[in-house]
């Protein structure tokens, strides 16, 4: 599982797709619900920013 999730397209997929949904949510969800669900995909978005950033899925995964 961890090397699935630290390959570059599923980390592109969370980084873009937790981006979106972190700018549309206050306008969607009203509320405090709509700062702290925008707020959890922020930080989500940006581990995965991290995770690329730090070369993310450039190693092969090995087998044991």
């Amino acid at each position: 599982m961890k090397s699935l999730l630290s390959s570059r397209p599923v980390l592109w997929f969370l980084f873009l797709f937790n981006l979106v949904v972190a700018l549309a949510a206050p306008f969607v969800v009203d509320g405090a619900q709509g700062i702290a669900t925008s707020i959890g995909m922020g930080v989500v978005s940006l581990g995965a920013g991290l995770g690329l950033r730090k070369g993310g899925g450039r190693q092969q995964a090995q087998h044991v």
